[in-house]
């Protein structure tokens, strides 16, 4: 039986149903959880959240009158009424909004999420089973994010680590596949297990030592052997989880697959792959290639674009899929260094929605003829106003630039170095 409760009445043995607050406000990865110690019932103390949802029956209940200890008129005891219904996946009316509006709010969503999968990852490495319910918030609050604006959360997600790539790779795939499972208009269940499954595709490589997984040079025969294994292990830890759908089992098992059959565990070809398991390829190397790794530094997004429309043409990735991934991120994707003809060098900082993938918003930092840096100045390309267009996607180690990103995020990237 579910009851709503004032936090003062929480004590250790309860069960946490849901506390009276958004997931992204709480200090919790988790939405339900048991209370085992005085520490994290002080925790919840302290968030300032008034009242909380206990399940009778799977924890402790409220002191009974005779037992209880006086309660203050401060922290008095709240009615007993029924749990409200589990709001939607997706809420239903998410208004779009800009870049800068939703910078904070992503950045927030990012270090949270970040946190929840090196928690929830690292309970699967230790051999608990995972509980599709505790990653539902995350998946509900990436989604919501990229749909309000969706370069603000895909931007920061790649702005990873070397030492946190393993998470936070799992975040940016997640939102990556809800950006692409809207492009391809799935409907909103379809929209959410695509979701849920690109945040649950690489959970098998917690079945890998993480010598192999950090290592910085090449990898031995059976180290890669190693590597290559994870979608099966993962596979696994997932079939003994509770609540998993089949599209996140069908990811983790099959996003190295190749369309020509050349791909692993199984060499599935054309259409022994599925949608999501396609989506899942397309989504997860294109985050792969362009994150800073532990043995090379990562591509640049509009450069890591090209070279995967060569492999699509040779059948590695569905040419459908692939396309609308590329319209979902644009041709450009946030963070590309372009020259314009002007001969400006300037950082993509947005796409243009409903409008030609060639004309992003662009701030321009950098004269590439006097070789010296400019006042930054935002130039919406597809304004009838501006006459300057992208001539070439750029490389920064040529111009030798320094953190170009600070360009687009401002204080937002702060948190991501």
């Amino acid at each position: 039986m579910l009851k709503k409760i004032d936090v003062k009445q929480l004590r250790i043995g309860m069960y946490i149903h849901e506390l009276d607050s958004s997931w992204l406000d709480t200090p919790f990865w988790q939405k339900s959880f048991r209370l085992e110690d005085k520490a994290t019932l002080s925790t919840v103390w302290k968030t300032g959240i008034r009242h909380a949802w206990i399940d009778t029956g799977k924890g402790l209940d409220v002191l009974i009158a005779a037992d209880a200890a006086p309660i203050s008129s401060a922290t008095e005891a709240t009615p007993i009424v029924p749990a409200p219904p589990a709001s939607p996946i997706i809420p239903p009316r998410q208004e779009a909004v800009s870049l800068r509006e939703e910078l904070g709010r992503a950045a927030k969503i990012v270090n949270k999420s970040r946190d929840a999968v090196f928690s929830m990852f690292n309970e699967a490495r230790l051999g608990r089973a995972v509980d599709v319910k505790d990653a539902l918030p995350l998946v509900e609050e990436i989604t919501a994010s990229v749909i309000r604006n969706q370069d603000a959360l895909i931007g920061l997600a790649r702005l990873k680590s070397k030492d946190d790539y393993t998470y936070m790779h799992s975040v940016a795939v997640c939102a990556l596949m809800v950006a692409l499972a809207r492009q391809l208009r799935l409907d909103e269940q379809q929209t959410r297990d695509a979701g849920l499954a690109g945040l649950l595709h690489d959970i098998g490589k917690m079945a890998i030592s993480s010598s192999i997984l950090g290592k910085r040079g090449k990898l031995t025969e059976s180290e890669y052997k190693s590597v290559k294994g994870h979608p099966e292990a993962g596979h696994k830890i997932l079939l003994e989880g509770h609540g998993v759908c089949q599209a996140a089992l069908d990811v983790c098992l099959h996003h190295h697959e190749k369309m020509d059959g050349s791909g692993y565990p199984h060499g599935l070809a054309g259409e022994q792959i599925s949608l999501y398991a396609r989506m899942g390829a397309v989504c997860d190397v294109y985050d792969a290639i362009t994150s800073d790794r532990p043995y090379k530094q990562g591509w640049c997004p509009a450069d890591s674009l090209r070279k995967m429309a060569e492999w699509s043409k040779d059948q590695h990735f569905d040419e459908r899929v692939f396309q609308a991934f590329v319209k979902s991120i644009g041709i450009y994707p946030i963070g590309t260094l372009v020259r314009l003809e002007s001969g400006r060098l300037g950082v993509v900082v947005e796409q243009q929605v409903g409008k030609s993938l060639l004309l992003p918003k662009v701030r321009v930092f950098f004269s590439s003829k006097a070789q010296t840096y400019i006042v930054p100045e935002l130039l919406d390309l597809a304004s009838a106003g501006v006459q300057d267009r992208i001539v070439a996607r750029e490389d920064i180690a040529k111009w030798g630039l320094k953190d170009i990103n600070r360009f687009w995020l401002g204080e937002a990237a702060a948190p991501m170095q």
